[in-house]
């Protein structure tokens, strides 16, 4: 890149790289140079993984049959925002956490079983989730933070769970178990990690 392409900047994790090209035409030519390159010592570009993508926003409107891809665990794609200088509403192509990262982080808090719990207090519960949600929202929470909310809720979820299970007055009724859940974090609302985030219970 640095002898054949030195005015085209690149990102690259691992095996994963983007490139960043100014038309589609010198995409299609970086990419395959690239390509060949990579043949040359012995290694290919992942058919399936390799795309070029249109990053489409309010100043770029052109068609274009991909305008999403994911790296680093965002998905950068086109998003609503706010401009707060001119005070209006824009399209622009920008980062958020992945769908399937999302997925993941759900899956690993269920697999932390907290309604099982019930010997536990909400500050042990703390003590050991806060680790993994502060890194989980150290990282995700970078650009549009909004739409890591899910896994905020998905964790209150979990303490209701727990707390129905924990408190008779709260086992049948998962409005009361809310109650108490918004009554808690108004009194400690930084007990969980989670809770940083702007969103109603």
């Amino acid at each position: 890149m640095t002898r054949e392409y030195p005015g085209v900047q690149f990102e690259r994790f691992a095996d994963d790289v983007v490139v960043h090209c100014v038309t589609e035409r010198q995409a299609r030519q970086v990419r395959e140079a690239i390509g060949c390159r990579l043949v040359e010592v012995g290694l290919e570009l992942h058919p399936d993984k390799t795309r070029i993508v249109y990053c489409k926003g309010s100043r770029r409107r052109q068609e274009f049959e991909l305008v999403s891809f994911t790296f680093c665990g965002y998905m950068f794609r086109p998003r609503e925002a706010f401009n707060k200088k001119r005070q209006q509403p824009f399209k622009g192509f920008m980062p958020a956490v992945a769908p399937g990262k999302l997925t993941d982080m759900s899956r690993k808090a269920a697999s932390w079983r907290l309604h099982r719990r019930t010997t536990s207090t909400l500050e042990d519960l703390a003590e050991d989730v806060n680790p993994v949600l502060r890194g989980w929202l150290n990282y995700f929470t970078t650009f549009y933070p909004s739409a890591v909310i899910p896994i905020g809720r998905r964790m209150d979820h979990h303490l209701m769970r727990w707390a129905q299970r924990k408190y008779k007055r709260l086992k049948r009724s998962k409005k009361r178990a809310r109650a108490w859940l918004k009554g808690v974090r108004k009194r400690s609302p930084g007990l969980f990690a989670h809770w940083e985030l702007r969103y109603t219970i």
